[in-house]
């Protein structure tokens, strides 16, 4: 099928997201959507799926106008999105998401009959992509990467013919983003269209066959691929960007702000056993494993949000085995979820709204300072959104912007699950430079990354994670990212 969109135009008050966008998608094309955050990528693709209308303007369908109202009338057109949070029923198990949506009147009675059949169709598409995914376990059992998995494999069974994946390899292995890739071409060439919303431009390069960049919600380019990263750099921001360099520091003389003595902790099936860790004042520590390896177990562990199960946790000298966030929180220890909406934002909240709830907990809310601030957080994080938006009204990259904004400016240890994700590689420098100026004031950062190059430039030691196992990279500058990548493969010498 080929899609054309005529003059799109989408409107939200005074912003004017989507400019007169006018694009035409063949199909078998793998067609990458490129643009800084807050340019109007997901906007566009929420339009041509049926999860926003248009203000105006027109989706065509093999030359036919189509005019459909909502996901499930999208998908009737063979048009199916996979959103950078998958929406789903966290009530609900993997094989209740699979099926859900399909045939509302008759799904229920239907039910019993289907389940053989709809956990064998399960399992053969998960087959295929190498995805590991129990039927009986529920969605707030899984991670990020696991739901996006399953939105691709369901979206697949409703048999769509143009597939929008809006950053899809965040949290998922080489070897799977490999295989994903092989089928997504596979899939193409028998006749598929594949539209790529992605800020890994190296994703871009190795899969994509043409490229369509937006600026401040316009088109301000297309062409054919191949193109190199700082040939899209240059289209995506009129400008070619510095590459990020390690910054070098000698630690020695710092404080030991937290000690791990002989940790364990374990969550269902997870279990990671006599863990040793000093961490100085400064220090930049990058947690490296694939999804679900014991990074954010770990995380969660210091943080207080989940039981040590054996040995010590010194914070600042103080043994804090046994205390909770609340209490380290009052201490200056940050946390920050990867599921930016599910644990770090709330929906419905303006952006003031959050920055009051981070200044006291008080009776009373001084809301002129709560503006005052949330404007200086606006202009210093470069968010593209207003005080009285609510959160869900921003996209995802600006949600991550608002979530670290929200970090207090003197933490004493800040343990943060992916702080980068879904940024572009401006706005991930931005946040870096940020992030590293607490540290040159005295602040620890821990912090895992499904980006390896990441972990590698900004990191002063490497903690790698496997199936529970740890190993600790005292000097980054040794290794390269392939040979991270064995190693986050269980491919390391204790």
């Amino acid at each position: 099928m080929q899609i054309e969109l005529q003059n799109i135009n989408k409107h939200f008050g005074a912003v004017h997201a989507n400019k007169d966008i006018s694009l035409t998608f063949p199909e078998g094309r793998i067609v990458g959507i490129l643009g800084e955050n807050g340019a109007g990528k997901s906007t566009l693709m929420k339009i041509l799926s049926g999860y926003q209308p248009a203000s105006s303007g027109n989706i065509l369908i093999d030359g036919q106008k189509v005019d459909y109202t909502g996901p499930l009338a999208a998908i009737a057109n063979g048009i199916g999105m996979l959103q950078q949070d998958p929406l789903d029923v966290g009530a609900f198990t993997v094989l209740e998401n699979f099926v859900f949506g399909r045939e509302p009147a008759s799904l229920i009675d239907r039910w019993f009959h289907n389940k053989s059949s709809a956990r064998e169709q399960l399992h053969s598409i998960t087959a295929n992509f190498g995805f590991k995914l129990d039927p009986e376990m529920l969605i707030s059992e899984l991670s990020i990467a696991q739901r996006q998995q399953l939105e691709i494999v369901r979206l697949l069974a409703q048999n769509v013919q143009t597939l929008i994946l809006d950053e899809p390899t965040t949290g998922i292995s080489a070897d799977q983003k490999e295989l994903l890739f092989s089928i997504l071409r596979e899939m193409a060439n028998d006749g598929m269209t594949i539209l790529l919303v992605s800020h890994k431009l190296e994703d871009v390069i190795a899969l994509c066959d043409q490229v369509a960049v937006l600026r401040t919600g316009a088109i301000v380019g297309e062409r054919e691929m191949p193109a190199t990263k700082a040939e899209l750099v240059t289209l995506m921001f009129g400008e070619d960007l510095p590459t990020p360099q390690r910054q070098h520091k000698n630690l020695d003389r710092q404080a030991i702000v937290l000690e791990l003595d002989n940790l364990s902790a374990s969550s269902g099936r997870l279990q990671m056993h006599d863990i040793h860790l000093s961490v100085r004042a400064g220090e930049v520590i990058g947690l490296a494993g694939l999804d679900g390896s014991g990074q954010d177990l770990l995380m969660r562990t210091i943080a207080g949000l989940h039981p040590v199960e054996q040995g010590r946790r010194v914070f600042n000298n103080t043994d804090v085995t046994n205390k909770t966030y609340h209490y380290l929180y009052d201490r200056g220890v940050v946390y920050c979820a990867a599921g930016r909406i599910e644990e770090g934002l709330i929906a419905g909240l303006t952006l003031t709204e959050h920055v009051a709830l981070t200044q006291g907990t008080g009776m009373r809310i001084d809301w002129q300072r709560a503006r005052t601030s949330t404007t200086d957080k606006i202009e210093n994080y470069d968010v593209r959104g207003q005080h009285n938006d609510t959160i869900e009204q921003l996209s995802g990259g600006n949600q991550q912007r608002v979530l670290m904004s929200l970090i207090e400016q003197h933490p004493k240890l800040m343990l943060l699950e992916q702080p980068t994700r879904g940024l572009d590689v401006d706005s991930a420098s931005g946040i870096w430079e940020k992030l590293l100026e607490r540290c040159a004031n005295g602040s620890v950062l821990i912090f895992s990354s499904p980006e390896l190059d990441e972990i590698l430039t900004y990191s002063d030691r490497i903690l790698v994670c496997y199936a529970g196992e740890t190993y600790l990279v005292d000097d980054p500058s040794t290794i390269t990212s392939t040979q991270l990548g064995h190693m986050i493969g269980g491919e390391f010498q204790r």
